[in-house]
């Protein structure tokens, strides 16, 4: 029998649902998996190092069954989301790090929720490896651990036995993903109508809200992320506000690179088609009178655009998230 260790970060600095849904699917797997004539197959233990964490100012708790130091070998550790100060958490968490890192050398999976992404990346397992986390904290995690390849607009990461997957509840779409792994496919679509988890996304970009990356102290960069967003409607060339700010046009694209980790152009359709979406979430606007609104004039440049960056085409975003909203 394979063994299933889900950690229990200590210091209150996690998401008791990402903790509670692992075990409830999972177990729901082990019992499905026996009821087609099958051997149990993870024997499945909460393990930290606490004997009780609190959440939510002391109106839940979990008591592990173990301490990580009693589980000398394990073949899968899923690490939960954490709340927002990621620098306390993994302060308060080294003994869980280090030995997160043990069994990863011994053979073990590991499999990080949404903002667990920080605790996993914080021994350097990461590094070299792609990773999404939530999209809210992508630009943290970016400041925080630039060797790794974030990826935040990836759902699930699959590489070299260690998954990551986005935001919140999408963490349910990993654990399916995971049964799908470890189990069968069969066992993964029960449990999807079980739980009533949507199978197979592999997106968070729909769900993502871009404020723009500003955690840098390049002030020239930060002009011109205000201008561009100043602007909307206008059609910017970059060569005319790289020539604004008396900087060469290569220069400018290098430092804005290094400071967002976009490119100027990128940047600039990102902040395009935010404003975009909000107006079709908010307004009867036809598709063409918002796309005149945030400075396009060619409809097939501005759907190229909108369906990279959300997965969607306008319309689908359009009649998706406005209900009230006549499509044109």
């Amino acid at each position: 029998m394979k063994h299933l260790t889900i950690v229990v970060p200590g210091g209150s600095g996690n998401n008791l649902s990402s903790i509670v849904g692992a075990y409830k699917i999972f177990t729901r797997a082990n019992e499905y998996w026996v009821q087609q004539g099958n051997d149990e197959l993870f024997a499945i233990q909460l393990a930290g190092t606490s004997k009780k964490v609190t959440f939510y100012d002391g109106l839940f708790a979990v008591r592990p069954h173990t301490n990580i130091s009693a589980i000398t070998k394990t073949d899968l550790v899923i690490i939960p989301s954490l709340n927002h100060n990621y620098e306390k958490v993994i302060r308060k968490n080294q003994e869980l790090i280090e030995w997160i890192g043990m069994q990863y050398k011994q053979g073990a999976e590991i499999a990080s929720i949404c903002t667990g992404a920080f605790l996993l990346a914080s021994n350097g397992l990461l590094d070299g490896k792609s990773c999404s986390t939530h999209w809210a904290a992508a630009e943290h995690f970016k400041v925080m651990f630039p060797k790794v390849n974030l990826q935040p607009d990836r759902l699930i990461t699959d590489e070299n036995g260690i998954y990551t997957n986005g935001g919140a509840y999408s963490f349910l779409n990993l654990v399916i993903y995971l049964v799908e792994k470890f189990y069968d496919r069969q066992t993964a679509i029960f449990c999807s109508k079980v739980f009533q988890v949507e199978m197979d996304r592999n997106s968070q970009s729909e769900f993502t809200i871009f404020t723009g990356q500003k955690l840098h102290d390049d002030d020239m960069v930060s002009q011109a992320q205000a201008f561009m967003e100043g602007n909307l409607a206008e059609k910017i060339s970059i060569e005319e506000l790289a020539a604004k700010f008396a900087v060469g046009r290569r220069n400018f694209d290098r430092r804005f690179i290094k400071a967002t980790g976009n490119t100027p152009v990128e940047y600039l359709q990102r902040v395009k088609i935010e404003a975009a979406k909000k107006a079709f979430e908010n307004s009867r606007k036809t598709v063409n009178e918002v796309m005149y609104e945030v400075g396009y004039v060619d409809v097939k440049a501005f759907r190229e655009v909108f369906r990279k960056i959300t997965g969607m085409s306008p319309l689908q975003y359009k009649a998706k998230y406005n209900k009230d909203a006549q499509i044109a």
